[in-house]
């Protein structure tokens, strides 16, 4: 089943989890602990009400404050051509607006309704942010593409995006199949993912000094 149709059917846990793994893999861009979201997927597993959900949101925006939130990852040109340069400034300064406005969303009481528009909107921004940083520069084909990835048309697609979009099919999958027993898994493919993101970063961070 493609993506598109796994957030269809997702139940509210489901879909809070799925928003919430595509939120944590992009950790990295917001310059936040690892551990910033952990109360919000205990929330989860222990099956908490939507004021808890809401209090430990508020928790976690509050904790990240502005540190980090304005330095995007393409900030300072490197020794490359001044176009290549402004290309991959302007990818870092999207992928960083794209993460800011993923935890911005997100609804601080998860009804069905809210959560689902949110989930999907942390799948698109999360593709669109690996894609980013995967060399791809912002242009108006972005969305287009995004779609038709999430649709199940995967070819030409770059191994940055293959891998996140099947990190976001597993997510879907752990949950419809084991409910809340499939968090752990959930949480741990997405801590893998954060590392990937992270080491992208750091990629970055080392051309622009180089």
């Amino acid at each position: 089943m493609s993506l598109v149709g796994l957030i269809a059917q997702a139940d509210e846990r489901g879909l809070a989890a799925s928003g919430l793994a595509c939120l944590d893999r992009c950790l990295p861009l917001l310059g936040a602990d690892d551990e910033l979201l952990r109360p919000l997927w205990a929330g989860l597993a222990d099956g908490e009400d939507s004021a808890a959900w809401g209090e430990r949101l508020e928790q976690a925006r509050r904790k990240l404050g502005d540190a980090g939130l304005e330095q995007p990852v393409g900030d300072k040109a490197g020794d490359g051509p001044a176009d290549v340069a402004a290309d991959t400034a302007a990818a870092g300064d999207e992928a960083v607006r794209l993460a800011r406005r993923m935890l911005a969303a997100a609804p601080s009481v998860p009804s069905a309704a809210e959560v689902r528009v949110w989930a999907d909107a942390c799948s698109v921004a999360s593709l669109r942010i690996h894609r980013l940083l995967g060399g791809a520069a912002p242009d108006e084909a972005d969305a287009a593409l995004t779609g038709a990835r999430r649709e199940g048309r995967t070819e030409g697609v770059s191994p940055l995006v293959a891998a996140e979009l099947r990190r976001q099919v597993i997510v879907l999958e752990l949950l419809a199949e084991h409910g809340a027993g499939g968090l752990r898994r959930a949480l741990e493919v997405s801590t893998e993912g954060r590392r990937v993101l992270r080491a992208v970063v750091s990629r970055r961070a080392r051309g622009r000094r180089g």
